[in-house]
């Protein structure tokens, strides 16, 4: 390969980026997956815990998750395999991925939302965000598809029919225009400065309280850490943005070391999120511990 970017050989770059992208998007559906399931088995087995609104936002986060790894696997696959799916393919897998992967941003955006109404508002806010739940959740979704049709149809005015079913061995993507990137950056703006105000508001208000006991100590560290991984999202998620797709050795050991930290997020968005929750480690250990019991039991009879 050529590392001169006027010479290079794109193509070659693609195809080695895409399978380090795709091994390490199997290591990170293989552990979030794993997670996710864990804790998804445990809130559907609490009536208690399906009725609250931060666990089905939860559940929802990490199942965006697993659904985003498993896609990256798919459509990176193509690419390394050189499977010559037709472009029409390759596009939606890839706008199914990008979609999934703004589900992430917004759950996270409505977790630290809903987290901020529960501590302001804890008796005022009960009941309207019970009851509008599910169409908060339906018109944001509903708002991110119509974005990336709208998207998809500007950008794809371009091609004719037949070279939408022709077949194209690494799978170029879509949405990657200055409008599509422009909206991209809007939208990520957007559900940042929700989740920057809203974890803001929730300090302020625990400093206006005055407790300075282990609890308000534990949930300014969570804060904290919730801000560290959402860093971790949205810093290469900017930086590749900006610099998009290049030609050479720096471009494409930077692509990969953004790519490493932003999966390194995804991997670890299940336990920052899910298995930090005290409620969640305690019915986990009861759900080990009845699992346990049920084996022994099963076994002592054979």
């Amino acid at each position: 390969m050529n590392l001169s970017s006027e010479h290079c050989n794109i193509s070659d770059w693609l195809r080695l980026e895409a399978t380090v992208k795709a091994s390490v998007y199997v290591v990170a559906f293989s552990f979030a997956t794993f997670i996710t399931a864990l804790i998804i088995a445990i809130v559907s087995q609490n009536l208690n815990l399906r009725r609250e609104v931060r666990y089905i936002l939860l559940c929802h986060h990490l199942l965006c998750i697993s659904s985003y790894c498993g896609l990256g696997i798919v459509f990176q696959g193509m690419r390394a395999l050189l499977a010559n799916s037709p472009l029409l393919i390759c596009w939606v897998v890839f706008g199914a991925q990008l979609s999934v992967g703004e589900g992430i941003l917004f759950t996270l955006a409505l977790m630290a939302l809903n987290t901020y109404v529960m501590i302001c508002w804890p008796l005022k806010s009960l009941s309207f965000v019970d009851s509008v739940k599910y169409r908060i959740l339906a018109g944001t979704w509903a708002m991110v598809i119509l974005k990336n049709v709208c998207l998809f149809l500007i950008e794809s005015t371009n091609p004719t029919v037949v070279s939408v079913f022709k077949s194209e061995p690494l799978c170029p993507v879509i949405l990657n225009g200055t409008a599509a990137r422009a909206i991209g950056m809007v939208i990520l703006f957007v559900f940042l400065s929700v989740i920057l105000v809203s974890y803001s508001l929730i300090y302020q208000e625990g400093k206006r309280a005055g407790h300075f006991n282990r609890s308000n100590i534990k949930a300014r560290r969570t804060i904290l850490i919730h801000l560290v991984q959402i860093s971790l999202h949205v810093i290469p998620t900017l930086i590749f943005i900006s610099f998009g797709k290049a030609c050479g050795l720096f471009y494409f050991a930077l692509n990969l070391v953004l790519f490493g930290i932003f999966a390194f997020a995804q991997c670890f968005n299940p336990l920052i999120y899910g298995l930090w929750n005290k409620e969640l480690q305690r019915r986990l250990a009861r759900w080990m511990c009845c699992q346990l019991w049920r084996g022994h039991a099963g076994n002592s009879r054979v």
